[in-house]
């Protein structure tokens, strides 16, 4: 990822520092990760409390930092917190998911429902990426829509980031258009299943494979029955496993991509450490059954540090550079959002 932090701070040294950054003395750590901690401590009680209807708590939390960081700046003396929690706590909190994934809830899905989640998600990814060359978007910002758009929302798009390594304004922008387009399938789809003849297995599986973020295939999943929000559910969390595998495909393509364009030296592919981390959760949590209740805990802190990390990116991102931006990637993100769920469709409608 590229650290937005020390960029900052290199182009202070040539040129006067921007308003929007308090001075302020010291360095420390602790600042940084109480500012960013408080944000997600505050979305999650917003969320918590239904105050804000709609929204995620990572929604809330990068809301917040982009208010905060645009509307009275960041004292200097949080910006080593406010690094840590985009660079360390970020891919804790990645692994971390892989604990409320199971190998048995992969099996139960099947050989067929995999392969029709794959195959929507690979397909998604390809197409987006070659939308965002047509529409001339930047590559960096085109490769988070669609890992957001193909896999599981904001967690995929800063899972992604961590290899694509675009700007903070970038990962605020795909962020908004995963969630407005996620929110749109959660409101839509449990309108259709009637219109298109989908049984309630086949409902829950059109739901987990194209719908973004989990809380909202739980909440449309549901709509359709509890044998719909159950099997959408698990479906959906069986595509969240194929993170690891994106983000690993990824790394390669963006190593090759920086040496074909001269930008660096022959580099050896990133291996992201977090994507391993998911991988042997699960396994572990497979061997190992995880209590619910200890489950339902760890989700709680994985979020809950999901949160922090956008917070802090949203305490860095620079609103005047995300509206510059235009309407172009919001495009992109609709067209992706409306492949997705057309073409897992027709995948479930030729097999039930």
């Amino acid at each position: 990822m590229r650290d937005s932090v020390s960029h900052r701070q290199s182009s202070e040294t040539a040129c006067p520092p921007l308003p929007r950054t308090q001075p302020a003395g010291g360095g420390g750590l602790w600042a940084g990760l109480l500012l960013t901690g408080g944000i997600a401590g505050f979305a999650l009680t917003l969320h918590w409390f239904a105050l804000v209807p709609g929204l995620s708590p990572l929604i809330l939390a990068i809301a917040i930092g982009m208010a905060i960081g645009n509307g009275w700046g960041v004292p200097v003396q949080a910006k080593a917190g406010i690094t840590f929690s985009i660079k360390r706590l970020l891919r804790i909190a990645v692994a971390l998911l892989g604990l409320q994934l199971t190998i048995g809830q992969v099996i139960e899905v099947g050989a067929t429902g995999l392969a029709i989640i794959a195959a929507s998600l690979v397909a998604t990814f390809v197409f987006t990426i070659w939308a965002g060359r047509r529409l001339g978007i930047d590559r960096r910002l085109t490769e988070l829509i669609g890992a957001g758009t193909a896999v599981c929302g904001a967690s995929a798009v800063i899972a992604a980031n961590t290899v694509s390594a675009a700007r903070d304004e970038d990962v605020a922008y795909a962020v908004a258009c995963v969630t407005v387009f996620g929110s749109l399938s959660m409101l839509l789809f449990p309108l259709l299943p009637g219109l298109l003849q989908l049984d309630a297995q086949a409902y829950g599986l059109w739901a987990g494979a194209a719908i973004h973020e989990v809380a909202q295939v739980v909440a449309a999943a549901f709509q359709g029955g509890q044998a719909a929000g159950e099997y959408g559910t698990i479906a959906k969390l069986s595509r969240v496993m194929m993170l690891a595998p994106l983000v690993l495909v990824l790394g390669v393509y963006v190593a090759r991509r920086n040496t074909a364009g001269g930008r660096r030296p022959a580099a050896k592919p990133p291996l992201p450490w977090f994507v391993f981390g998911f991988i042997l959760l699960m396994v572990a949590g497979s061997v190992f059954p995880v209590p619910e209740a200890a489950k339902a805990g760890i989700g709680q802190v994985t979020t809950f540090l999901l949160c922090l990390s956008l917070a802090a990116m949203g305490l860095e991102t620079d609103v005047r550079k995300l509206w510059g931006k235009g309407a172009r990637p919001l495009l992109l993100g609709a067209a992706a959002w409306l492949f997705i769920s057309v073409f897992s469709l027709i995948l479930v409608k030729l097999v039930y």
